[in-house]
């Protein structure tokens, strides 16, 4: 792996934004962003990926390269959770290896975004279908891992799992419904709609990213001293873990013929860790589990460890693999 890469990922003023707020918290700055901001920092994020991704979708249309990424999608999105599972049954209780296993089989939209904006520092391109194929990889964890829990789990006959409030949680989840719909609208509106909003949700992107992060890196320096109760077991499967559904990604964008760009975006997606909508689902689905641990991973372990170190070796990855082919 390039350190020139890694350097310049580093020192992206967007990503410097995320470790001063950790730092903000470790010298007790009472550095805070005060609610409602980051609220309207996520939502800002999520209606302007879904805008793009729409317009883009209606660019290129349904395209052979949008069937190839659909299938490898699917086929992640179902098999990451399984397999997470059952690893994590090696050391933890049956509650809290399906909420890890969730949160590690959906999707990480800031770390996307992310990802796109450190591509386009490089000079690469991918295509906008990517943003459908983020919409559609952030429910199906959820789901499986619900049927998961029904299958391993001895509950009693009143705490059955209610399906109907779980396909509601999963497909009406706030996160997913404003990227579907905005996904439809940008689609439906194509070019001349996203000219008219692109002042506001293309121009200020990176600016309301860099907010984002600050706030991110806040709320991680915060749980920091939660890692505690975590132990190595997880600190490790935080790390290691995803780069395994990374390289897993990677050979699967290799196998049904993915472009470099794009299949560095499927990457970082298989890589990436929900703290947003699959915490807000097992929180109602999974009571018995333990927020401490799945959020904590996700957002203070394997989110700054994506964002600075993971991008760079998996575009590094790719690119050797895609010049060799």
């Amino acid at each position: 792996m390039s350190l020139e890469i890694i350097a310049q990922n580093i020192m992206n003023p967007v990503v410097l934004m995320f470790f001063l707020g950790v730092i903000s918290v470790f010298l007790k700055t009472d550095l805070d962003i005060p609610q409602p901001l980051p609220k309207f920092f996520s939502l800002y994020l999520l209606i302007s990926i879904g805008l793009h991704g729409g317009y883009e979708l209606s660019k290129n249309g349904i395209t052979p390269d949008v069937v190839r990424v659909i299938i490898p999608s699917i086929l992640m999105s179902v098999c990451v959770p399984i397999y997470a599972f059952f690893i994590l049954r090696l050391k933890l209780d049956v509650y809290n290896s399906v909420a890890i296993a969730a949160t590690y089989g959906s999707i990480s939209a800031v770390t996307f975004i992310t990802a796109g904006t450190f591509l386009k520092e490089l000079g690469e391109n991918y295509g906008g279908y990517m943003v459908a194929m983020m919409t559609l990889m952030e429910s199906p964890a959820i789901i499986v891992g619900l049927i998961l829990l029904t299958i391993f789990a001895k509950r009693e006959k009143n705490s059955r799992t209610n399906w109907i409030e779980v396909f509601r949680e999963a497909f009406l989840n706030p996160s997913v419904f404003i990227l579907i719909g905005t996904l439809i609208i940008g689609f439906t509106t194509g070019e001349n709609g996203w000219k008219s909003v692109s002042p506001v949700f293309e121009n200020l992107f990176r600016g309301m990213l860099a907010f984002f992060l600050l706030d991110m890196g806040i709320v991680a320096g915060r749980r920091l001293g939660e890692l505690k109760k975590i132990g190595v077991f997880l600190i490790i499967f935080g790390i290691v873990f995803p780069i395994i559904n990374a390289l897993v990604g990677i050979g699967l964008a290799k196998l049904f013929g993915l472009n470099k760009g794009d299949a560095f975006m499927f990457s970082v997606l298989c890589a990436s860790a929900s703290y947003i909508a699959v915490p807000a689902a097992m929180r109602i689905s999974v009571p018995e589990a333990n927020p401490s641990i799945y959020v904590t991973m996700s957002l203070a372990i394997t989110f700054p460890f994506n964002i600075s170190i993971g991008l760079p070796l998996y575009y590094t990855l790719i690119e050797k693999i895609w010049r060799v082919g």
